[in-house]
Formats: C-alpha cells, sequence, structure tokens
C-alpha cells in the first residue's frame, strides 16, 4: 500500500537541496567526507525553519543533528555530501531513540538526486523514521524512488523498539537491486536484525537509480509541525561508511 505521506513528500523533498542567500555553505567534515550544512532560512521538506547552528560534529568525530524551538519557532537540521557516491552499501551507525520520535518528527538518511541526475520524485533511496503525524502508525520506512518519471515509489514500513540507543541501518544499492536492513547495536556485520527489505523489481532500469547522488541527512516537522510534546530532538550519526560495489 503506497504511504500516504509520500503523496506530501512529491515536491517537498526536493527543496530541501534549495538553500538561501548568497555566503558561502557552511561545511564540516565528518566519516571522512566533507559535508554542506544547509543555510538558515525557510522550506521544504515541511515548509520548515533551518539552523546551520543545529549542527556540529563533536570531539569524538561523531556528527549531531538538533531540532530546536528559537525566537518562537522550530529550527530544523540537513547536511548532504560533497561528493556524489554510487552503487555500494551505505551504512549508518546511530546513537539515539529513532523508535521513540515525537509524531510529528521526521530522521531521514537517504540519497537524492541533483538536478542533471533527475527531478524530484526520481532516483531518492530513503531510510526513514517517522509516524507521519500518526502516533499509532510504525516508525521505520525504508523507500525506493523510480529512476523515470510517471512511476509509482515503492515502500516497506516496520515497527520495532530498540533496547538502547544503538543502531545500524544500510541499504546496499546495486543496478539490479536495493537491499535495506536494520540492526541493534553498532556492527559492521549482519547479526541483530529486526528489519531487512529486498526491492528487485522486474525492470531494474526504470526502477533503481543507475547514477551517483549526494548523500543527505537531515531531522525536521512533518507539515511543518511543531513536535506534539513540545521537546526539542538530539540524535547523533556516530559514523557513515561508504562501500563502493
Amino acid at each position: 500500500m503506497m504511504n500516504p505521506k509520500k503523496l506530501f513528500l512529491t515536491g517537498a523533498i526536493g527543496s530541501l537541496m534549495l538553500a538561501s542567500g548568497a555566503a558561502a555553505a557552511k561545511t564540516i567534515q565528518f566519516s571522512g567526507y566533507t559535508w554542506e550544512v544547509r543555510a538558515a532560512g525557510s522550506g521544504g521538506p515541511g515548509p520548515n525553519q533551518w539552523d546551520p547552528n543545529n549542527v556540529r560534529v563533536d570531539d569524538n568525530g561523531w556528527l549531531h543533528l538538533r531540532l530546536t524551538h528559537t525566537n518562537g519557532q522550530w529550527q530544523c537540521a540537513e547536511v548532504y555530501t560533497q561528493e556524489r557516491l554510487g552503487l555500494g552499501c551505505y551504512q549508518f551507525r546511530l546513537a539515539g531513540r529513532v523508535d521513540q520520535l515525537d509524531k510529528n518528527v521526521v530522521f531521514g538518511l537517504f540519497n537524492y538526486p541533483t538536478d542533471d541526475v533527475g527531478p524530484d520524485g526520481t532516483h531518492e533511496i530513503d531510510i526513514e523514521f517517522s509516524k507521519w503525524g500518526n502516533p499509532a502508525a510504525a516508525s521505520g520506512n525504508y523507500t525506493v524512488w523510480p529512476a523515470k518519471t510517471n512511476l509509482r515509489q515503492r515502500s516497506e514500513t516496520f515497527a520495532f523498539t530498540l533496547d538502547g540507543e544503538a543502531s545500524t541501518h544500510r541499504f546496499t544499492w546495486s543496478a539490479t537491486n536495493i537491499f535495506f536492513q536494520s540492526r541493534r547495536g553498532h556492527v559492521d556485520d549482519n547479526r541483530t536484525p529486526f528489519a531487512s527489505w529486498l526491492y528487485q523489481p522486474a525492470k531494474p532500469s526504470a526502477h533503481i537509480a543507475q547514477k551517483p547522488m549526494p548523500v543527505h541527512l537531515n531531522l525536521w516537522c512533518f507539515q511543518g509541525h511543531a513536535p506534539s510534546d513540545g521537546q526539542p530532538v538530539e540524535l547523533v550519526i556516530r559514523d557513515f561508511k561508504f562501500t563502493p560495489l
């Protein structure tokens, strides 16, 4: 069944790459890559307000993304790699209870196409944690957007409960399929699984991206709604690892 929030996200996630202002973009170093930090201003998804001060790398080299309430507004965070990465395994080791996010909070780990790769609503490969405004919804989401326009995206949603703050999530993107995995703890192997999904369409060149794209990490409010519990959020990506095929 098509995830209803994706109807909203078509067009919304696409605008996440539009940063306001002519000043040079702020960058950070994290896990061996240079990441652009989204500039201050308003825009999708949401729409939301974005604050580069909600991004930092600590002394351990871990990346922190925050959702904060400042000057009467909720401020979100986003970063993306300067480098485009292609077919391979994308692994994210997290510290934070992504199973307990407020119903209006979204945390995304994904590839997103630049304009020369394709328009919004195509190519994207997502791991997202959100209930999309519904407190009864499952909070784990894997999604693949097609390489060609006018085709339907495919999603797999899963409920889960962590037994601590540590979790590992990855997708392996090949020319013919995409394999998603989620694991308890910080692991580099296939121990402690709690979710997985193999997407293997009959016509992969139409349904799976074939061109390199930047990697995005973001923390934001669904449809711009404030967290229903009124609490700020901070999540940590301890490391990101890309292994090319």
